[in-house]
């Protein structure tokens, strides 16, 4: 079972840019972004109150490794063949493959004084978890909030996907809804992404690893992620009305 392995990013539709949603009575209105991975995740948030952002994804792959996580780690060559851009975000975790094929995404800042703010970082993520459950639940979907501590497993500094922290979600134990952070002291931005495709074998294929290491990455890697079929809008919709 996917808890026993682990042992404790298409365009959007304009119809997004204009859904407004609330929480605890102040209005987040989705602000569509236009930028590359890599300036998306480099984009100041500590002067914003609030705000919630939607990056316009590309078809073409972007791997995103974490803010720790070198090069080094990954098969340059292979992600040349494949014509895959290479970035990094400057929060943690391991690498995240970006496109509107493989994921939708959003961000959500909120400033030291919103009713949302928690100072405990390993309890920050629940509110927006929950939000995203409720959000799928409407959808058909029913997925599980981890209330636990943070769960990892061999890939987990490698892959995103491979480990599981507290607020982020599981349908039937593989993961569909990973997260992240970065903080100063006085905002906090929460990045979210939702999977609409996972494949072990092509993730186990960007790793720099030996022939026998990639074939059992490929195979420890196939369950631990599941795609959702719904549209990008369908899935930002839903989750958007529950915040």
């Amino acid at each position: 079972m996917f808890q026993e392995k682990w042992r404790e990013v298409g365009d959007l539709p304009t119809s997004i840019a204009s859904y407004a949603i609330c929480v605890s009575s102040r209005p987040f209105t989705p602000e569509r972004i236009n930028e590359d991975p890599a300036t998306f995740h480099a984009r100041s948030f500590d002067s914003n109150e609030q705000a919630l952002w939607v990056p316009e994804l590309s078809a073409r792959r972007t791997l995103v490794l974490g803010s720790s996580q070198s090069a080094d780690t990954i098969d340059l060559p292979h992600l040349d063949t494949q014509r895959i851009g290479i970035a990094t975000r400057r929060s943690g975790g391991g690498a995240v493959l970006v496109s509107s094929v493989d994921l939708v995404w959003f961000d959500v800042v909120i400033s030291r004084s919103h009713p949302q703010w928690v100072d405990d970082v390993g309890h920050s993520f629940t509110w927006l978890g929950e939000a995203c459950a409720a959000g799928l639940k409407t959808l058909g979907v029913d997925a599980t909030v981890h209330r636990g501590r943070m769960a990892t497993s061999k890939w987990a500094p490698l892959i995103c996907f491979a480990g599981l922290g507290p607020g982020e979600l599981t349908i039937d134990g593989r993961k569909v809804v990973g997260m992240s952070q970065r903080r100063t002291r006085n905002h906090a931005r929460f990045q979210v992404a939702i999977l609409r495709h996972w494949s072990g074998a092509e993730h186990a294929a960007m790793l720099n690893l030996d022939p026998a290491e990639k074939a059992q990455a490929a195979i420890d890697l196939e369950y631990v992620g599941v795609g959702l079929p719904h549209s990008p809008s369908e899935i930002l919709n839903a989750i958007f009305a529950q915040l």
